[in-house]
């Protein structure tokens, strides 16, 4: 998929916060994701997500209109359609796929050649974080589950061909970096 790249990494990572910035150096497209799970403050059904019912998502998987999916660590259903896809290689901009790590090895199966960016940071960073963004979730078993599948999720990093670190206090090195690796790898900028 020429001039799309994919941006991964568990809850945490700032891979929103990375893409935002990269927002600013580039025109960016962002690939809409449709999910099951409910938007949270601030977002609108095409930003960042196509928010749709659970019976909606298991409809368009009967009917084949999902280039990939799966279940993310919430137990909510994520994927991208082929109508997506197909608006997507008609942008001019560079186009950014955020998934998880299940995601990137569907996408690395029928798409080899994109180009899987990772974004991670120290596990106790992560949780740090986590704990941060989703304080009215403080529930202990909440954080165990989320860090768990965290942990799975850094058992799968060979499946990127670039790893990030997204050092606290450091986004912006970050973002420089991810920048970087696009302009290397597209032919639009």
């Amino acid at each position: 998929m020429k001039n799309i790249f994919i941006i991964s990494g568990p809850a945490g990572s700032g891979k929103d916060a990375v893409i935002d910035g990269l927002s600013k150096l580039l025109s960016i497209t962002r690939v809409i994701t449709t999910t099951t799970r409910a938007p949270r403050i601030g977002e609108t059904d095409g930003h960042p997500y196509h928010f749709v019912s659970r019976q909606e998502f298991e409809q368009a998987i009967v009917e084949k209109k999902f280039i990939e999916y799966s279940t993310n660590e919430n137990n909510e259903l994520y994927g991208v359609t082929s109508e997506e896809l197909d608006r997507m290689a008609h942008s001019e901009n560079i186009g950014i796929w955020k998934m998880d790590w299940k995601g990137v090895i569907s996408a690395k199966k029928l798409f080899p050649d994109i180009i899987a960016l990772f974004i991670s940071a120290p596990l106790d960073v992560l949780e740090s974080r986590l704990r941060k963004r989703d304080a009215s979730k403080i529930n202990d078993d909440y954080f165990r589950e989320r860090m768990e599948y965290t942990r799975e999720w850094l058992k799968h990093t060979d499946i990127y061909d670039f790893i990030i670190e997204n050092e606290q206090g450091k986004l912006d090195e970050a973002i420089q970096k991810v920048f970087a690796i696009i302009k290397e790898h597209t032919t639009v900028i």
